[in-house]
């Protein structure tokens, strides 16, 4: 009897991606894979090795700011699901979500076994109700879940977070005009939530000084962040704000030596690709949570700030202090133990600064 699996992760572009590890569980033992995401996460389903096919909605008890909640849209979903004959639904959130709405959407359309993570009490609404402590990463989360349900990774996958970029050779073509794998890092200055942003004016003081230390620096972000990339860029960086898909985002940061990022979405987009992650990471959520997943990262900020933990969207504490006493040179600095400086492509390239020193960094896990 072929089985038709769905997996559910209604968040955004980064949550997605940490949901890869259990999508790949569940593949490994389903004949079909439906993802259902929101439109922010759903380009970042459509890379996850195992998905078979990607449904959107906009769930209003997920998203913020969330959409109305209206009989219509509701009728919609359950249409939706109940045709695509879902024989199981492995339903993801994070600590601070609720299943259940989605379970009893799931019910209505005739999903037969439900699954999910639930502090409060599910009634008849999860055949599954798994629990699971609080302070671990969404990925181990995640797979917990998919363990209790009898999905379990293939063998010899590790648990790392994958993404598919295109047919096979293609996340190995240089991707930046001039630039061959290895020779440039990233710096991604943009964030989905303001307050786990840097300035701007410290990203770009960044930028002189990686370059100034013999590195390309490519700066990239979204279509709406051309402002910002432009600002940060100047004249020492190439500034390809608006230029990439996530797709083409992704080959982008797979080149790189390392990525200068926030804890953000594009962070785990380089932990897919294996790309080391120098973050500076707002702790609005815990890093034992969202830290960059098995890469070589570096975290920067006040992670024991005594407002740890207040998932505010704009920070009310005056001066920013998480974030805002991360000097560029410390930037600068922790990129170093990542990577070294590769030699100019070409005479009258940048100038090559000495080579630092080795040293042993953080890896997640």
């Amino acid at each position: 009897m072929l089985t038709h699996t769905l997996v559910a992760r209604l968040d955004r572009l980064g949550d997605v991606l940490l949901s890869g590890p259990l999508v790949r569980a569940v593949a490994y033992s389903s004949d079909e894979v439906t993802y259902l995401a929101s439109p922010s996460g759903a380009a970042a389903a459509r890379l996850l090795p195992g998905v078979d096919r990607v449904v959107v909605h906009d769930a209003g008890w997920i998203a913020n700011p969330p959409s109305p909640v209206t009989r219509a849209s509701v009728d919609a979903l359950v249409g939706l699901l109940a045709q695509l004959r879902v024989d199981t639904a492995v339903v993801l959130t994070s600590f601070h979500q609720s299943p259940l709405p989605l379970a009893m959407v799931g019910r209505m359309a005739g999903i037969s076994r439900i699954g999910a993570v639930s502090v409060d009490y599910p009634g008849s609404l999860l055949d599954v109700r798994h629990l699971v402590d609080d302070d671990v990463h969404e990925v181990v989360r995640a797979l917990s879940l998919g363990e209790a349900m009898g999905y379990h990774l293939p063998p010899g996958d590790n648990g790392a977070l994958r993404v598919a970029v295109g047919p096979p050779g293609l996340e190995d073509r240089p991707v930046v005009p001039g630039l061959a794998g290895g020779q440039y890092v990233v710096v991604h200055p943009g964030v989905s939530v303001a307050a786990r942003s840097w300035p701007a004016e410290r990203y770009a003081e960044t930028v002189g000084l990686l370059a100034a230390r013999g590195w390309p620096v490519v700066v990239t972000g979204g279509p709406g962040e051309q402002a910002l990339t432009a600002r940060v860029a100047g004249r020492r960086g190439l500034d390809m704000g608006g230029q990439f898909d996530l797709a083409g985002l992704a080959r982008t940061l797979a080149g790189a030596a390392a990525v200068v990022v926030g804890n953000t979405g594009p962070a785990h987009l380089a932990a897919a690709v294996r790309t080391p992650v120098v973050s500076l990471y707002a702790p609005t959520v815990p890093a034992v949570r969202w830290r960059p997943w098995m890469v070589p990262h570096v975290l920067l900020g006040d992670q024991d700030i005594a407002c740890a933990g207040c998932r505010a969207r704009q920070c009310p504490v005056a001066g920013h202090p998480c974030l805002d006493g991360v000097e560029p040179d410390e930037v600068a600095d922790a990129l170093s133990l990542l990577a070294s400086p590769a030699p100019p492509a070409a005479p009258g390239g940048l100038p090559v600064g000495a080579p630092p020193h080795a040293t042993s960094v953080e890896v997640g896990s």
